[in-house]
């Protein structure tokens, strides 16, 4: 992806959506140790099972760097992400496969700005995070 055309990007348009492959033990016990966050709930099933969980679960700061991702592959070289807020409103467990997915909600010409509303969805129609982010274009 060599990020959006800033002169084509219209309101309502959907931009081309990051996929992530399904979401692996490994890959929480790798990010546990790059984020300090040691939680045993991301990596125990016990732990997260005696918590009343029906298992582990991904950080919820994993699909926000997913949609940290996303943006800044929208951006491209062209630009930069300028702002980035999310609220968790599901769980993502091991074997999820995550779309991460963003839509133009507002164009500022003269700013050269993009607005846009993100979210990162395993069944479509289901936010687990979503949130809203500005891309900035030079």
């Amino acid at each position: 992806m060599n990020g959006i055309d800033w002169t084509r990007a219209e309101i309502g348009q959907e931009l081309e959506p990051l996929v992530k492959p399904a979401i692996e033990k490994v890959q929480l016990v790798k990010y546990a140790g790059a984020s300090g966050d040691f939680n045993l709930i991301h990596t125990d099933v016990e732990t997260a099972k005696h918590v009343g969980l029906p298992g582990i679960i991904a950080h919820g700061m994993l699909s926000m760097g997913f949609l940290g991702q996303l943006c800044g592959q929208l951006a491209g070289t062209n630009g930069f992400v300028s702002r980035l807020m999310v609220r968790f409103a599901g769980m993502v467990f091991p074997g999820d496969v995550l779309n991460c997915r963003a839509k133009v909600t507002n164009k500022n010409e003269e700013e050269r700005t993009l607005d846009l509303e993100i979210y990162v969805e395993c069944e479509p129609g289901k936010a687990l995070t979503a949130g809203k982010a500005t891309l900035k274009f030079y």
